[in-house]
């Protein structure tokens, strides 16, 4: 099936007016109202159903218990019931990311992988819990070499990498307030079998390449001490075990025990976490058949791990899943496959991860369209943390091409929202009277220049229900093409019951 990103999706009515299009719903949404607004009701239903009805396939996000229900409806309405796939505690699907990961790469790009998908979760927890982002160099070094680290050493003992093997690696590697294991205990501890195990491996391979070199050669490597050198070219995991080795015997080991215990958490608190059920049974067993492409064959993937009821392990989860998803959409050939694809996420702040305005920049080339709803701006300031909040979150909103703004009572959202719709010159009459001797009148105009809608209207708009009709108003705010009688908002209507 072809997809012409012109292709009408949405008809706002009345004349002069352009339709929105399926290249405005992969330049990505917005949605801002407060509660009982009817952002999700009104327009997150209308975007949702446009989008499925169209054939999207799509990647869920969920807070609210409740948001499977949806869902559920949505796609019964859209005749996609059987394109929807759940994973959920208990459910019959699951996703044991990294043999996901480990069956499309291995050594180095596996490493890279696991590193980076690892790291944004753990940052987006911090950023989230903290109200800071890891932007000290040192930390985020230290962290980096522990995951790679870790990593490896699972790799090259045991050529697979899970969960459980990291956690208990890192668990047990050497520290220097704590005494050495004795021999007869070396086997019990996950670091020191996985490390003997290489060792001994690689003291073979040493002694057969050794055991090959002429006398002569011998004593002339011997004589230069050039050994290591000679190791490293003819045996291949002799340099990567003598790096192994050096971190975790001198530079892991000697690390100043505060140092090394928040290094140390960052790490395995996510390992632990996975490690519990239900979280093992969904992420950490085997088997992958909740797979991220099939959202390309039209699959509807709902995360229904509620943050509401798993609270951080639902969100780090979602938040890993969601990092995997979106590299995968990044990585498909449109030309191949153009079927749109759709990131939907109510409570949108709750996911937000650092590398999120980056996908949003390549977004459109990937034919995703991005749906993320928000009572007001102030929240993506808090789940992003730091200094430079401020400036990080409207980097990622600017991304977001098409903003919805509803009922609010949100101060800066809504004066954001009207600096965005912008300023336009109005006439104003005036007249001036003189009463005197005789009796005068003098009309005029003048241009004045005011907001086309001020702050303030946000308060009012119409929030749907019973007592409305089952109707919401909204400010549609669409960037580039001007849709709207030449302008780029409207305000518009939409129905909690539109079908």
């Amino acid at each position: 099936m072809n997809y012409d990103l012109e292709q009408p999706m949405i008809f706002f009515g009345g004349e002069n007016q352009s339709p929105y299009t399926l290249r405005n719903l992969v330049e990505g949404t917005a949605i801002f109202g407060s509660i009982g607004a009817g952002k999700t009701s009104a327009s997150g239903r209308l975007w949702a159903l446009k989008m499925l009805n169209a054939g999207f396939g799509g990647l869920v996000l969920t807070v609210k218990p409740d948001e499977k229900d949806q869902w559920v409806e949505y796609c019964k309405l859209a005749g996609r019931s059987d394109d929807l796939l759940i994973l959920e505690p208990g459910g019959e699907y699951s996703f044991d990311f990294m043999s996901y990961l480990s069956a499309s790469n291995s050594g180095d790009a596996l490493t890279g992988n696991l590193l980076e998908i690892l790291k944004v979760v753990i940052n987006a927890g911090a950023e989230r819990n903290n109200g800071k982002n890891n932007s000290d160099p040192f930390w985020s070094q230290a962290l980096d070499q522990l995951i790679a680290n870790a990593i490896d050493l699972a790799l090259m003992a045991y050529n697979k990498v899970d969960v459980q093997t990291l956690y208990e690696i890192v668990q047990t590697a050497p520290h220097i307030e704590k005494p050495a294991p004795k021999p007869e205990d070396l086997q019990k501890k996950a670091f020191y079998k996985a490390f003997g195990k290489i060792r001994s491996r690689v003291r073979k391979d040493v002694d057969k390449w050794y055991s090959k070199v002429h006398w002569a050669e011998k004593s002339r490597i011997e004589f230069e001490g050039t050994f290591d050198h000679h190791a490293e070219q003819m045996v291949p995991e002799y340099k990567p075990l003598k790096l192994l080795d050096q971190f975790f015997t001198e530079t892991f080991k000697n690390l100043a025990s505060k140092t090394r215990s928040i290094v140390e958490f960052s790490f395995t608190g996510l390992l632990y976490s996975l490690l519990r059920e239900p979280f093992y049974s969904m992420f950490c067993k085997q088997k992958a058949d909740f797979n991220p492409r099939s959202s390309l064959d039209g699959k509807i993937l709902l995360l229904n791990i509620p943050t509401k009821l798993y609270h951080n392990v639902g969100r780090d989860c979602q938040i890993l899943y969601k990092v995997l998803w979106q590299r995968e959409m990044e990585k498909r050939n449109v030309k191949e496959n153009d079927r749109p694809v759709f990131l939907f996420a109510d409570e949108a702040y709750t996911f937000l991860h650092e590398k999120d305005a980056e996908f949003q920049y390549t977004s459109r080339s990937s034919r995703v369209a991005t749906v993320y709803i928000a009572q007001n701006i102030p929240q993506y300031f808090a789940a992003l943390g730091g200094d430079k909040a401020r400036d990080r979150v409207h980097s990622f909103l600017g991304t977001l091409n098409t903003k919805i703004f509803h009922a609010n009572s949100d101060v800066e959202t809504n004066k954001a929202a009207s600096d965005l719709i912008g300023e336009a010159e109005f006439i104003e009459p005036s007249s001036t009277i003189t009463v005197a001797e005789n009796f005068s009148r003098t009309d005029s105009i003048s241009l004045s220049v005011h907001k086309q809608v001020r702050p303030e209207q946000f308060v009012g708009l119409i929030t749907g229900g019973e007592r409305n009709n089952y109707k919401v108003e909204a400010y549609l705010h669409v960037q580039g093409d001007k849709l709207f009688k030449g302008q780029n908002f409207r305000k518009v209507r939409f129905d909690q019951n539109y079908k």
